[in-house]
């Protein structure tokens, strides 16, 4: 049975024209209740029309699974996106953002960013008048995390209690990851080799915002982080403008593979998450990503619901 409009709109209404900036820009209660209209938007059994909005995309990364599922999530909510390429625009000759941002508000209704720098996404919220999601900086990728957690949730039927541990770079992954999962009770490790661990400041921001008691810990040892975990989640080991220390991570990052060992001491019921794209035989083996294809793809199938439910939200859908 779908849930109740107003049960679900109570819940989300302080979200409602907000930006999406951080994974801490949101309360435990609104993350599961995102989800549940996630899932519901995702079987069929709600249907959100918002009335031709308009998305502008400013994708200074290359992306695949964020591109298309924010266009695909805008479609289906009878909106349309906009394409802002900087090299296509004026933001590509030098434009200042607060120039841009208060045009664009008067173009568009919401504004996806996928950039380098957190600054600079927080510079186009300050001047915007519409919202702004984060679809990507070097520090956090919280769409990215509500995917995830909506995932397990899927498999697991709870959040609560939930061992998940990360293997690989403290990048921005492992950062909303740590900030979100708090929130949901979920007890978060981040295993990364000496030098190349998670931001400790996100990870003490990540335990102030625990509402269940969620333990947040960083870590070195592959082997012993695995142990009672439910969820392992592997990324690549150089992220996008990383390119030229690829040779050397590789060498770094080796104990730090993901394969069918490592996946044999974690818990019986251990599913392993990837956010792709994926490097098959350095972060994970082929048989370890084959094995777990179903999960892998779902949640990459999930950033297209929760982004439909987050956009469904901040233009006012509910």
């Amino acid at each position: 049975m779908p849930s109740s409009p107003i049960g679900l709109a109570s819940k989300l209404s302080t979200f409602s024209n907000n930006d999406f900036l951080s994974s801490s820009d949101l309360k435990s209660d609104q993350v599961l209740a995102l989800f549940e209209l996630a899932k519901e938007l995702k079987t069929g059994n709600r249907r959100i029309d918002l009335g031709n909005r308009v998305l502008g995309l400013i994708f200074k990364k290359a992306s695949t699974r964020t591109r298309v599922s924010f266009q695909v999530a805008m479609a289906r909510l009878g909106g349309q996106t906009v394409d802002l390429n900087p090299q296509n625009t004026q933001l590509g000759r030098g434009e200042p953002i607060k120039d841009t941002a208060r045009v664009l508000s008067r173009y568009c209704d919401a504004l996806a960013i996928r950039t380098f720098s957190q600054q600079e996404l927080e510079e186009y919220a300050e001047w915007s008048t519409i919202p702004v999601i984060n679809a990507l900086t070097d520090l956090e990728h919280p769409c990215q995390a509500l995917a995830d957690y909506l995932t397990i949730q899927e498999k697991f039927g709870k959040l609560k209690g939930i061992n998940l541990t990360y293997i690989g770079d403290g990048n921005n992954v492992a950062n909303s990851l740590m900030l979100c999962g708090s929130m949901l009770g979920v007890n978060v490790k981040i295993c990364s080799p000496k030098g190349f661990e998670a931001d400790s400041h996100i990870a003490e921001k990540a335990e102030s915002l625990s509402e269940f008691g969620s333990k947040i810990s960083i870590c070195n040892n592959p082997l012993k982080a695995v142990k009672e975990a439910q969820v392992i989640y592997t990324d690549v080991w150089a992220s996008m403008g990383q390119e030229e220390e690829h040779i050397k991570r590789k060498e770094i990052f080796e104990k730090y593979k993901v394969d069918q060992k490592l996946i044999g001491l974690a818990d019986d019921e251990v599913i392993v998450l990837h956010c792709l794209p994926a490097h098959r035989g350095e972060e994970i083996t082929e048989e370890a990503l084959e094995s777990q294809s179903d999960h892998v793809f779902n949640q990459a199938e999930n950033r297209l619901h929760v982004q439909q439910a987050l956009l469904a939200v901040q233009l006012g859908g509910l």
